[in-house]
């Protein structure tokens, strides 16, 4: 065991932690009037941006009061810590802590102390079962960690609160950002559909089609097979592809291959009515379920299609469209049939290079928010072990 600074001490989570076990039956008769549920908690923010409203129903009776931390105890891997700033009740699956004695454990520094890496992997090694994973109040009493010293805490938790208010500050420029190129969009082909009279998607292109119906033979590595998934977040993610060998690739791309500046599309499931741009010249193909768009580039740009189909505009006609409940799926009819502007080619390239910096925005604070987490951690870890 490491050496311990000066004034430090090893504690255990439970001398200075006490599990909150009030109750309140009636919630709405004591005037609550808001319930939390894990799904309500978010990993990595302490704040509790959600909540069920108790007019609605709940059999929630966990007491939660201001001040008091949240704690997931099922699938702990998640890793959702809150701290409560109203009043609520709450599901049996989150604990609610709350410092023992405040010139002992300071109550502000107890939400960081659960956000470490070493408290959630104790959490996460002492829970049990295999489907539903839960932690136990009795193994986490027995955490042990070096609790500083006063002054210390204090220090330590102005530099943790000023990390978190970076963070929020990020977060909320990030969603901000992302509703002011959605904002854009959807005026810039309102304003374009106000002079071009909306024709359907399949005049504007040589081919719509789908991927390939033949269920074909994986291998460890070769030319990636792109799946829904491979694409589902408008990007497309290389870790959540299979492989299909070269000859594989050539038997199933002899009745069309995709190119750089075609647009593919996720026509099924829950994440359908996606638009991914092809921006790149790796090889690939991919299943049934993506719609595969090939322009007439003397008509439409890949990239407005691609945005057409993700702005608010596109996802009302995929959603109108969807047919089916447990996997809703756009058929390569109705995606023809989608209706857009066609403005001159070179509106469309000002539009797509206007709505590209404003996600170069997005991006430079998504990238800010990453390092902003990294050096959180980094900081926690370092000095709550």
């Amino acid at each position: 065991m490491a050496n311990l600074k000066p004034g430090w001490r090893r504690v255990k989570f439970g001398e200075v932690v006490r599990l909150n076990k009030e109750t309140c039956k009636n919630p709405a008769a004591e005037g609550i009037d808001r319930y939390i549920g894990l799904e309500h908690l978010e990993p990595g923010d302490l704040r509790i941006r959600s909540w069920g409203d108790v007019s609605d129903g709940t059999t929630f009776t966990n007491r939660v009061r201001p001040g008091q931390v949240l704690f997931g105890k099922r699938r702990a891997y998640q890793r959702k810590v809150a701290v409560a700033d109203f009043d609520a009740v709450c599901s049996g699956d989150i604990y609610v802590f709350e410092s023992t004695n405040p010139d002992r454990l300071l109550p502000d520094l107890l939400p960081f102390l659960c956000q470490t890496d070493s408290f959630f992997e104790y959490a996460v090694g002492t829970s049990a079962g295999s489907l539903s994973p839960r932690t136990n109040w009795t193994s986490l009493a027995e955490y042990e960690f070096a609790l500083p010293p006063m002054e210390e805490q204090r220090r330590l938790a102005i530099l943790f609160h000023s990390l978190v208010a970076e963070r929020s500050a990020l977060t909320g420029s990030l969603l901000l950002a992302h509703q002011l190129e959605k904002s854009f969009v959807r005026e810039s082909l309102d304003a374009m559909a106000s002079k071009h009279s909306p024709r359907p998607l399949a005049e504007g292109c040589l081919r719509i089609t789908d991927g390939t119906h033949q269920p074909p033979k994986f291998t460890d590595s070769g030319v990636p097979f792109f799946l829904v998934k491979t694409i589902s977040g408008g990007r497309v993610d290389w870790s959540h592809t299979n492989y299909v060998s070269e000859g594989t690739y050539l038997e199933l791309t002899r009745r069309v291959r995709p190119r750089r500046g075609d647009v593919l599309y996720t026509a099924v499931g829950a994440t359908y009515g996606v638009g991914l741009y092809v921006d790149f010249d790796e090889r690939f193909v991919f299943q049934r379920h993506i719609a595969h768009i090939i322009p007439n580039r003397d008509i439409l740009l890949g990239e407005y299609i691609a945005l057409f189909l993700n702005s608010p505009i596109g996802k009302r006609q995929s959603d109108k469209n969807a047919i089916g409940s447990a996997q809703p799926t756009v058929t390569l009819r109705s995606l023809c049939g989608f209706t857009l502007p066609f403005p001159p080619l070179e509106q469309q390239e000002r539009l797509v290079a206007q709505a590209m910096s404003l996600r170069q925005s997005s991006h430079a604070l998504t990238n800010r928010l990453a390092a902003s987490d990294a050096i959180r951690h980094a900081v926690l870890n370092g000095h709550m072990t």
